[in-house]
């Protein structure tokens, strides 16, 4: 592969972490951009990792799945800070004893979503009374440039949902479902101040942001955002812009996008989600593919694109499949939609997430434009061919991703795994030789395998950071309930955690040295447009 890493990882070999915004630590039922977040780069700080990746961070509906987000580009308000409110004087500290009141232990969406969706309407109702003027002058300024981009399709479809129960939008009246321009007009005046409330609460949730990413790089740490390929047909963008996806005037799919049998599943996944008119998007230059690109990275330093594979050739099951075994392959955009990206913004900011069924052509598509692959040593470390140092420089080496159990899990077996025992049980003795590790320390082991790499840059989930156990996965593929729920607790980022993960990135030359961090003040080129 073409080692243009310096253009998109980090400059060095460096360390980094993986942990769900939401997984965050904090006292208000799920993990919050503000002081939490902040207080979280000061821990990465400690344990000298320089890069934060995190999941989507888009609005979630039915499953709480970051990766079928409401909108490809709001932000999920569930993630605001309620202590930042509470500062600024739009809310009362009293007012959030119910947020207060829930677990700290793990998300509860079903109690969390009702509770703070009140309390942001709350503060969102107080905004043009109580908000600054340059707070409010900071507001309008990010109105003006998002409104005809996303930001108003994004709250009257919000608008619309709630008014339908929730339903899909294929499920709405169908004035709505096909946008009647008399009905729409009706809605912008019976409706005028809860879209004025959405479109402030999303306000709220870029200014956080924002403030986030500045002090991340004021410290040397880059923030590592996750994109995924499809978008939900239960979404803004699949109801504003139908004609960018395989679906006919009532939303209703042809095809649905999946992936064959594979290490996850015997049956495949069906994903569900509708599938691109590539044919449409090559015809206004993948005017749409541009945007969505800049806006994730106006969030993030590098984006990794999820299921890359899918731009050279895509999972196509018909839409009444009980099961992704059905599917055929079809072919992708391919070279066509980078060359726009690039055209229009530049060097890409992206690492392809390159697992699965990997063909040759998919590798050529990837190299052809110099873009970082993945490496996973839950997968590759059981090969007996496999050689950690083939690992090359331009790739991003990780233990696990939010998809894989915990290290710990995945050494000792995990539930639902379609592995045998004879299969795990020879997976542990390679994974062990390998490493030189022991059962009780084959998460920092594998870590250590993974620092040991010539990649540019490695990950471990925080999970595997702490050598916690199948209780702390994230997210089990297939299975639809009781996912990315976990969260952490401050109790579990102690100073000898911190102490021991320098050591290690130290040990393995990828820490965070003073020079690096100077390097990284001046590195970020892609600045929000939010204010």
């Amino acid at each position: 592969m073409t080692d243009s890493s310096s253009q998109i990882l980090p400059p060095g070999r460096q360390a980094g972490v993986c942990l769900h915004i939401a997984s965050l630590s904090g006292p208000y039922g799920i993990g919050e951009l503000g002081q939490s977040a902040h207080e979280f780069i000061d821990t990465m700080t400690r344990m000298q990792l320089a890069v934060w990746q995190f999941l989507p961070t888009g609005p979630t509906a039915y499953g709480d799945s970051p990766y079928q987000p409401l909108s490809t580009f709001a932000g999920n308000e569930m993630l605001i800070d309620v202590r930042d409110l509470i500062a600024r004087g739009l809310l009362d500290a009293a007012e959030a004893s119910e947020l207060a009141a829930l677990p700290r232990e793990y998300v509860d969406y079903g109690a969390l979503i009702p509770a703070k969706t009140r309390l942001l309407q709350l503060a969102a109702g107080r905004f043009e009374e109580r908000a600054t003027p340059e707070l409010k002058a900071a507001c309008d300024d990010f109105v003006l440039k998002n409104n005809d981009l996303w930001l108003h399709d994004y709250a009257l479809y919000r608008i619309l949902k709630t008014r339908h129960g929730e339903q899909p939008w294929p499920d709405w009246a169908a004035e709505y479902v096909h946008r009647e321009p008399a009905a729409m007009q009706a809605l912008e005046v019976s409706a005028d101040a809860g879209i004025a409330d959405i479109k402030v609460i999303q306000f709220l949730f870029f200014e956080q942001w924002d403030r986030m990413r500045a002090y991340a790089n004021e410290r040397g740490i880059r923030l590592f955002g996750d994109m995924p390929i499809c978008i939900a047909l239960d979404s803004a963008d699949a109801w504003a812009h139908p004609e960018l996806l395989r679906i006919d005037r009532d939303g209703r799919p042809d095809a649905v996008a999946g992936v064959p049998p594979d290490y996850f599943s015997e049956d495949g996944q069906l994903w569900g989600n509708p599938l691109y008119d590539w044919e449409v998007h090559a015809a206004n230059g993948y005017r749409w593919w541009v945007e969505r690109l800049r806006a994730s990275a106006e969030l993030a330093d590098i984006v990794r694109i999820d299921h890359f594979r899918g731009f050279e050739a895509y999972w196509s099951v018909p839409a009444d499949s009980d099961t992704a075994r059905s599917g055929s392959w079809e072919p992708g955009p391919g070279d066509a939609i980078f060359d726009a990206m690039s055209a229009a913004l530049g060097n890409l900011p992206i690492v392809a997430e390159d697992l699965g069924v990997i063909t040759p052509e998919v590798e050529a598509l990837r190299d052809r434009h110099e873009i970082p692959g993945m490496v996973v040593l839950q997968f590759d470390i059981a090969d007996e061919q496999f050689d950690l140092d083939s690992v090359g420089p331009n790739s991003v080496c990780y233990t696990g991703t939010h998809d894989n159990d915990t290290t710990l899990g995945w050494f000792r077996g995990s539930p639902n795994d379609i592995r045998s025992p004879a299969e795990i049980e020879a997976t542990r003795q390679t994974a062990l030789r390998k490493t030189g590790g022991t059962p009780e320390t084959i998460h920092t082991d594998l870590i250590r395998a993974a620092f040991s790499t010539k990649a540019r840059l490695a990950i471990a989930p925080l999970q595997d950071y702490l050598g916690l156990g199948s209780e702390a996965r994230i997210n089990t593929p297939g299975i639809a309930g009781g996912n990315w729920r976990w969260r952490v607790l401050d109790s579990q980022l102690t100073p000898e955690l911190c102490d021991n993960t320098a050591s290690l990135v130290i040990a393995s030359q990828r820490g965070l040295s003073a020079h690096e961090q100077t390097e990284h003040r001046i590195l970020p080129s892609r600045q929000s447009s939010h204010p």
